[in-house]
């Protein structure tokens, strides 16, 4: 599983240092990605029991090192062959506008995004808990570790992106997704949290979710003739109009 490894290298991740869970000091690994097909990409993934132990940790640290270097927006346990109820993802905020906005651009969202980028801020942040009804996230998330997710959909409306995924390499498909819902997890450190997510940032989280359940974006298609090999996406003037 392990193609190559970084030592010594120190990380503000969420869950780490702002969560307080400690400073990741050993080896990082670049893990494996699961193509579609594998049969951990079909299976419903199991619980984490407990999000404080180190093998969490490394896990975590390992996914994050993996989607950098496949220059990602999320990854899933999953995917890197560990049947695990675990998300790591942000959104770039520039993006994100771009999208929201437009609402038609030929970028593909969820794992394999065209333009994964950084994440903001220096790092990834747990989240915190939110009081009352909080207006939905728009706009860059940092560098989010989610823990046996759930997920709740604020509204019926759908909109229909392009999608892609590491573990369907070199292929991008039209997607509906909820515009607006409500996602609850634990963070590293135990402890629950919520957000409120619109637009581009409730689309990474479901298709990040998704993986979880054993589903595959594909899956997700009405249309399956706008299933299309990346190169191909703006050389015909494709969009993600719905």
């Amino acid at each position: 599983m392990l193609r190559k490894s970084k030592k010594g290298r120190k990380h503000g991740f969420p869950g780490f240092t702002a969560a307080g869970a400690g400073t990741i000091l050993d080896a990082m690994a670049l893990l494996k990605i699961a193509r579609m097909g594998h049969p951990v990409l079909k299976m419903r993934a199991g619980e984490v029991h407990n999000p404080t132990a180190p093998e969490i940790r490394h896990l975590v640290a390992d996914m994050i090192e993996t989607m950098r270097d496949a220059n990602g927006t999320g990854l899933a346990a999953p995917q890197v062959h560990v049947p695990l109820r675990v998300v790591v993802f942000f959104v770039n905020g520039e993006r994100a506008a771009r999208e929201d906005h437009t609402g038609a651009d030929a970028e593909t969202a969820g794992d394999d995004g065209a333009e994964g980028g950084e994440p903001e801020g220096g790092g990834p942040e747990r989240g915190e808990p939110e009081r009352g009804e909080p207006a939905p996230v728009v706009g860059g998330v940092p560098l989010t570790v989610l823990i046996n997710p759930e997920l709740e959909f604020l509204t019926e409306e759908q909109a229909t992106g392009w999608e892609g995924c590491l573990s369907v390499p070199g292929l991008a498909g039209q997607v509906p997704r909820f515009t607006v819902l409500r996602y609850r997890a634990l963070g590293l450190d135990g402890q629950p949290f919520e957000r409120t997510a619109r637009g581009f940032h409730a689309r990474v989280v479901q298709h990040e979710c998704d993986h979880l359940d054993g589903i595959l974006y594909p899956q997700r298609m009405t249309d399956l003739s706008s299933l299309t090999f990346t190169s191909e996406i703006g050389a015909f003037g494709e969009t993600n109009e719905s």
